[in-house]
C-alpha cells in the first residue's frame, strides 16, 4: 500500500467515533439533497405531462402574429399606419385542408383540425361559461388523450347522438348534470341549441375540466354561426420537447400564429425555473453544512497528529506529501458518505414514492419521484468536492508547521 494512503487509513481508522459521525453527516446531506431532487424534478415532470397530455403541443390559430404591414409603410420608413381593417372580417383559416395536407408531409407527428368558440351552458336555471370544441371523432386520438381521459361514454358516441357534447367531470358537476341530459348552449350569436351528454371527461386540470365542452365539427360550426368554419389545426408531435422549433417552423411556412404549449404557459415555465434555483439552493447548503463535520473531523486530526507530522517532515517527507495525506483522508471520509448517502437517498426516495394522497377530485395518487442519475452523481460530486476544500485548509496548516517548533513546544 502507498505510504500517503496507508498513513492517511490509520489515522481515519483510530479516529473512528469521530470519522463515523462525519460520514454519516455527509452521508444525511447526500441522501436528503437526492430525495429533495428527485420529489420536486418528478412532480414538475408529473405536473408537464399532464399538461402536454391536455394541451396540444403546437396550435396554429385564423390570427396573425403581428398586424400585417401596409404598402405605405413599405415604401417609406416614417410611415405608419394603425386602424386598419377589412370591409368582411370573415374569421377561421384559409384552405385548412390544404395547409393539413402540407403539415402532414414534414411535420413529426399528427395534425387534426378543429372549430372553437364560446358559448354559454344553460341548465336547470344555471349559467355557465365554457369553451367549445369541434372535432372529428377519427382523427382525435391523435392529437389528444381524450379517449383516455373519458370517464363516462365514449368518443364513438359523439356520432351517435344528435348534437351530443362531451363535458368535463367539474362542469357537470357545477351544472347539477348527468350523462344523458339535455343541456342548451347558448353562441354569442343568442341562438340556443339543445345538446346531449354524449360523455364525461376527466382530465387532471381544473380549467379544463371545469371549463372546456367537445362536440363534432358540425356542430361547433352551428354555434360559430358559419358553415365550414376551421379556425384552429392542432399538433401532437412524437417528442413534445420540440413544440417550440416546430411551430416556428410552421408560423414561417403557413403565416398564421403557432403557438407552442412552452409559449402558452410561459408564466408557468419561468415559476419552474425559479423553482429549480429554488432546490439547488437548498440542496447545496445541505451539503456545505454536512461539509464542515469533515473539516471538523480533519482539523481535529491535524491538530492530534502534531508530533506524528514533525516526526514525517524530520525523516524527509516534502510539504506537498503530508498535505497530501490530510486532503486524502477529507477525501476519504467524503467517499465513505456519498456512497452510503447514494443508499439512504434511494431509500428515502422510494418510501417517498410509496406515499398516497388522496385528491377531492380524481382518483388518489401516490407522490411523483424520478429516479435519475445525475442526482446520485451530482450530490456525490459535491460532497467529495466539499470534502476536498474542507480537508484541504487544515491540510495546508498542517504542512507549514515546521517540525523544530513543533518538537520544542511552540505549538
Amino acid at each position: 500500500m502507498n505510504l500517503v494512503v496507508h498513513i492517511a487509513w490509520t489515522h481515519i481508522r483510530h479516529r473512528l467515533r469521530q470519522t463515523l459521525v462525519g460520514t454519516l453527516g455527509i452521508a444525511t446531506g447526500v441522501g436528503f439533497s437526492i430525495m429533495m431532487a428527485s420529489l420536486m424534478v418528478g412532480s414538475q415532470r408529473d405536473f408537464i405531462a399532464t399538461l402536454v397530455d391536455t394541451l396540444p403541443h403546437v396550435s396554429i390559430r385564423d390570427e396573425q402574429r403581428h398586424a400585417q404591414r401596409q404598402p405605405a409603410e413599405n415604401a417609406y420608413d416614417v410611415a405608419a399606419v394603425s386602424g386598419v381593417r377589412p370591409d368582411e372580417n370573415r374569421p377561421g383559416l384559409k384552405n385548412p385542408l390544404a395547409l393539413v395536407n402540407a403539415l402532414e408531409g414534414w411535420v413529426p407527428g399528427a395534425v387534426a383540425t378543429s372549430v372553437t368558440t364560446r358559448a354559454i351552458v344553460r341548465y336547470a336555471g344555471r349559467d355557465l361559461a365554457a369553451t367549445v370544441l369541434g372535432i372529428d371523432p377519427r382523427r382525435e386520438p391523435r392529437v389528444s388523450s381524450l379517449p383516455k381521459q373519458m370517464r363516462q361514454g365514449t368518443l364513438a358516441a359523439l356520432n351517435a347522438v344528435p348534437n351530443g357534447i362531451i363535458i368535463g367531470d367539474g362542469l357537470m358537476n357545477k351544472l347539477g348534470a348527468r350523462q344523458g341530459a339535455t343541456l342548451a348552449l347558448v353562441p354569442a350569436t343568442g341562438v340556443p341549441v339543445d345538446a346531449r351528454i354524449a360523455g364525461v371527461f376527466h382530465s387532471g386540470v381544473r380549467a379544463v375540466d371545469e371549463g372546456q365542452i367537445y362536440t363534432l365539427t358540425r356542430t361547433a360550426q352551428i354555434l360559430a354561426g358559419q358553415t365550414g368554419l376551421i379556425n384552429e389545426i392542432r399538433i401532437r408531435l412524437d417528442d413534445a420537447m420540440q413544440s417550440r422549433d416546430v411551430a416556428a417552423l410552421v408560423e414561417a411556412q403557413v403565416g398564421y400564429k403557432a403557438l407552442s404549449w412552452q409559449e402558452a404557459n410561459e408564466d408557468l415555465m419561468s415559476a419552474f425555473m425559479v423553482r429549480n434555483i429554488i432546490m439547488f439552493t437548498v440542496v447545496g447548503a445541505i451539503l456545505l453544512v454536512a461539509s464542515f463535520g469533515t473539516y471538523n473531523i480533519v482539523s481535529t486530526i491535524t491538530h492530534e497528529k502534531t508530533r506524528d507530522i514533525a516526526i514525517m517532515k524530520a525523516l524527509g517527507l516534502p510539504r506537498a506529501t503530508v498535505r497530501r495525506i490530510f486532503v486524502l483522508e477529507a477525501l476519504l471520509i467524503g467517499v465513505f458518505g456519498a456512497v452510503l448517502g447514494c443508499v439512504l437517498g434511494n431509500l428515502m426516495t422510494q418510501a417517498l414514492g410509496q406515499v398516497e394522497i388522496k385528491v377531492p377530485f380524481g382518483d388518489a395518487t401516490t407522490l411523483p419521484v424520478i429516479y435519475d442519475g445525475m442526482h446520485y452523481l451530482g450530490a456525490s460530486l459535491v460532497a467529495m468536492a466539499s470534502s476536498l476544500i474542507a480537508g484541504f485548509l487544515p491540510a495546508r496548516k498542517a504542512a507549514a508547521l515546521h517540525p523544530v517548533d513543533i518538537i520544542r513546544g511552540a505549538t
